[in-house]
């Protein structure tokens, strides 16, 4: 009888909350279809306990892990390495363990990016407005900004921080960078040619708000995206087509982020319209 190898390569995420997280459904399918003994874990672990997780990852020889709120600034003291993006960004949402090193990435903007190209469509030369300053605010605007864009505009309610965020890009960058202060309604830069809801605004269960902007000022040649992945066409979202905008909703984002988790851990090509139907199916469940 030949030797058989019942262990299974170990992923995950660390976070807290951490139930609703649909990554797991995704990368599973992924693993299923592209014939890998590796499975995915979603663990919740507290902010006080972040660094025992880490030891208990290397202990156990996990190939990776996501992480999640509270966790992707304060990982970044337990790794080893930091990819360029992530340094920038000051922020980890995928670690990656190559021979006992741990390596930080952020997957966020690039998922994003990829959901752009998926389109047909690319930020080179074009100016971006961006509505939060936050994490995934924070991961769009730098890797749009890497990735060509001419000028990226912040609509931000914190003057601080998205001043910061400015300067992070400048400073770190080619691409141009503006902020404007979030006061009531807030008007959209005349320049804008794809417009970003970077803020949780509209998420489930608040599925009848979103984010107050002038409306009227998106125009039908604007691209408008939202990281809001449920419900999948968000208020904000109808709304900016209602204008006569072209839309890309969050799911692809969401999709391509976890493609690309699993391109690093595993390499190998992610079976991206399987793990896109199975988080549709979830969805539908």
């Amino acid at each position: 009888m030949a030797e058989k190898n019942y262990r299974a390569e170990l992923v995950g995420v660390f976070g807290d909350p951490v139930d609703g997280n649909p990554t797991g459904v995704m990368e599973e399918a992924g693993f299923e279809t592209a014939g890998l003994n590796w499975r995915y874990l979603t663990c919740r672990v507290d902010v006080d306990n972040l660094e025992d997780a880490m030891r208990g990852m290397r202990a156990v020889g996990m190939r990776g892990v996501n992480l999640t709120m509270p966790h992707k600034v304060e990982v970044i003291r337990l790794l080893d390495e930091l990819s360029p993006a992530a340094r920038i960004i000051g922020a980890v949402n995928t670690v990656v363990n190559r021979n006992g090193r741990l390596i930080g990435e952020n997957t966020d903007g690039k998922g994003f990016v990829r959901s752009l190209t998926d389109e047909g469509l690319s930020p080179a030369g074009k100016v971006i407005t961006l509505l939060g300053a936050g994490g995934a605010a924070k991961a769009i605007g730098v890797e749009c900004a890497l990735a060509g864009a001419r000028k990226i505009n912040i609509i931000n309610r914190n003057a601080a921080r998205g001043r910061e965020l400015v300067q992070t890009i400048t400073e770190n960058t080619a691409a141009q960078a503006a902020f404007f202060p979030w006061e009531g309604a807030a008007p959209l830069p005349e320049d804008t040619e794809i417009l970003i809801n970077a803020t949780c605004v509209g998420l489930f269960p608040d599925v009848d708000r979103c984010p107050d902007i002038r409306y009227e000022h998106i125009r039908p040649d604007m691209l408008v995206c939202d990281v809001v992945f449920n419900p999948a066409m968000p208020l904000f979202l109808r709304k900016a087509q209602a204008q006569g905008a072209r839309i890309i909703i969050g799911l692809g984002m969401l999709v391509n982020q976890a493609a690309l988790n699993f391109e690093i851990w595993t390499d190998v090509k992610a079976p991206r319209e399987v793990m896109l139907h199975a988080l549709m199916h979830e969805f539908e469940t």
